[in-house]
């Protein structure tokens, strides 16, 4: 199916590895020209290899980080205007409430809602401007079922949904949706090094971690990064202009509610 998309350009956050990456993968494979970011340059370069070698368009990439203002500066001083951004952006580490203090927070904060939020600024009013935009935020299932622990994210990722429930109903006018994707346990090498940190607290093996949880799933496997790729990829789509400030939970039902 063509999405209709060729020819537009995008700006991928987080897109050396995991979900940014596969979120990368299919637009490039819908033609899109892509501006990819990521902290560090030699994974990034490789992932702009790989990307480019999936699609007659222009892949470009930034070493920046896009939680601070000069990383953020850096990227739109190459590249001022978007058709299509996806933020996304690794969470802060697992923890008891008690121990974060103000500054903690504010970390949290400054990566997980308010450089999304930044980010959205410094581009949906051109998009509006030229009828047409997309912006995809990547948060977390936990946003939708909190876990114990993820304060801190679930946090900063709940402030961003209700800032993006309210933003996205002033643009779908204009052409530009705001939507949220919110993944769950996905096959990443995030995850993989979640297991491993776990497996060390409770002295067993990575695979018996592994193996526990998914003892538990629905789908009895993890989600695979290529599924979420494509799901960001439809959402960019021009046939999804009429799905705005929703939040699409890919959990593989893990999430025990009807809504």
């Amino acid at each position: 199916m063509d999405f209709e998309i060729a020819g537009r350009k995008a700006l991928v956050c987080g897109a050396s590895a995991g979900l940014g990456f596969a979120c990368a993968q299919a637009l490039a494979k819908e033609g899109v020209e892509l501006v990819i970011a990521a902290r560090t340059e030699a994974p990034l370069k490789e992932a702009a290899d790989k990307l480019a070698a999936l699609s007659n368009a222009p892949v470009s990439w930034v070493a920046a980080d896009v939680t601070t203002a000069e990383g953020r500066a850096r990227i739109f001083a190459a590249h001022p205007e978007f058709d299509i951004v996806v933020t996304n952006a690794g969470g802060p580490p697992p923890g008891d409430f008690r121990d974060w203090d103000r500054e903690a927070w504010l970390r949290a904060l400054d990566a997980n809602m308010l450089s999304p939020i930044e980010i959205i600024r410094q581009t949906v009013d051109g998009m509006m401007q030229r009828g047409f935009g997309r912006i995809i935020n990547i948060t977390s299932s936990a946003v939708k079922s909190p876990v114990d622990g993820l304060g801190l994210s679930t946090g900063a990722r709940s402030g961003l949904t209700g800032f993006v429930a309210g933003l996205a109903r002033t643009t779908v006018g204009r052409g530009v949706t705001i939507n949220n994707i919110l993944p769950g346990t996905f096959d990443t090498a995030r995850l993989a090094g979640n297991f491993a940190a776990q497996a060390r607290r409770e002295n067993a093996t990575v695979e018996e971690v592994r193996e526990k949880r998914l003892v538990k799933h629905p789908a009895h496997r993890f989600g695979r990064p290529e599924e979420l790729g494509a799901a960001c990829a439809f959402l960019c789509s021009a046939y999804a202009g009429y799905i705005n400030g929703q939040n699409l939970l890919m959990d593989g039902g893990s999430f025990p509610g009807a809504w």
